[in-house]
């Protein structure tokens, strides 16, 4: 591999770590607003809630998708990413200018403007920097909802069920390919080349089979940042640094993660992407722990 080849494995751990900083840099305000998911930021259920709310939304599209309702499919993704914009606009204009009508309006503004972008103007560029704010919200709002022992609950939980969507059953691979034709943007597009245009080519075949830019799903990098921001948030820093050991530690492992799934994916094969992103991620939270001495979460 050359360097010019290597440039997008490399851009895919930089939008991780854009990510998680993100979810970190918001995690205060959405906190302060009190945007949260979850009452019991502790309870067991929260994980079996989320994995079901996932379950019944993938089966939903996956049906949209067999009989062509791809304009119904287009509607829900559209009202889905405008209210995570609303959240995290929302969280941060409150700051300053609180529950005044500008407070309000002004974040249901500027998510319509993020909208109409997104999808009038559908470049990979676009796709990616607001993809990267979409995670980061949705990172931050549930890592701020969850504690650390359900967010493990769940990262297991989703790695699992990953690996089974991508190897055994295959659906994510259909949902997937489906939501790539429709050019929608809830999937990361990292160009293979500078000519790459996702409006003109989307993921079309370049010489010998080969796809023009590498995919990403959304949860692969939003997954590991909720554990990032639920670390920070329920350990807490002594530093009074934007992150804490066992958070910086979770960082470093879900990078370490990442960059076994781009090995296989380097290889030309569908990767299911949570499993070793997720391991890494916990891995590196408790080798954090361990370092920090910091073990109050897990009840000793």
């Amino acid at each position: 591999m050359n360097v010019k080849s290597a440039i997008p494995l490399i851009g895919m751990p930089v939008m991780l770590l854009l990510v998680e900083i993100g979810a970190l840099l918001l995690s205060l305000p959405m906190k302060e607003a009190g945007i949260m998911a979850f009452q019991d930021p502790t309870s067991a259920i929260n994980p079996l809630i989320f994995i079901g709310i996932l379950l019944v939304f993938t089966a939903i599209l996956l049906l949209l998708l067999r009989y062509r309702y791809r304009s119904l499919i287009t509607v829900i993704i559209a009202v889905s990413i405008y209210f995570t914009f609303v959240y995290i606009f929302g969280s941060i204009t409150i700051l300053f200018a609180g529950n005044t009508i500008l407070g309000i309006a002004l974040p249901l503004i500027i998510a319509g403007l993020a909208i109409f972008v997104m999808y009038r103007y559908p470049e990979w560029y676009v796709i990616d920097i607001l993809g990267i704010l979409i995670a980061a919200g949705a990172a931050s709002i549930f890592g701020i909802s969850l504690d650390i022992i359900p967010v493990i609950i769940l990262l297991v939980i989703l790695a699992v069920y990953d690996a089974i969507s991508v190897y055994k059953t295959k659906h994510m691979i259909t949902l997937a390919e489906g939501v790539m034709e429709m050019k929608t943007p809830i999937l990361f597009v990292i160009p293979k080349k500078t000519t790459y245009s996702y409006i003109r080519d989307g993921i079309g075949k370049i010489g010998e089979g080969e796809r023009g830019a590498f995919i990403l799903g959304m949860g692969d990098l939003i997954m590991p940042s909720i554990l990032v921001v639920s670390a920070n948030v329920f350990i807490g820093s002594e530093t009074g640094l934007l992150v804490n050991i066992p958070a910086a530690g979770t960082i470093f492992g879900s990078v370490v993660g990442l960059l076994v799934v781009l090995w296989f994916v380097n290889k030309g094969k569908p990767q299911a992407g949570l499993p070793p992103i997720n391991s890494g991620a916990i891995i590196g939270f408790l080798i954090g722990c361990a370092i920090s001495g910091s073990w109050a979460w897990a009840g000793f």
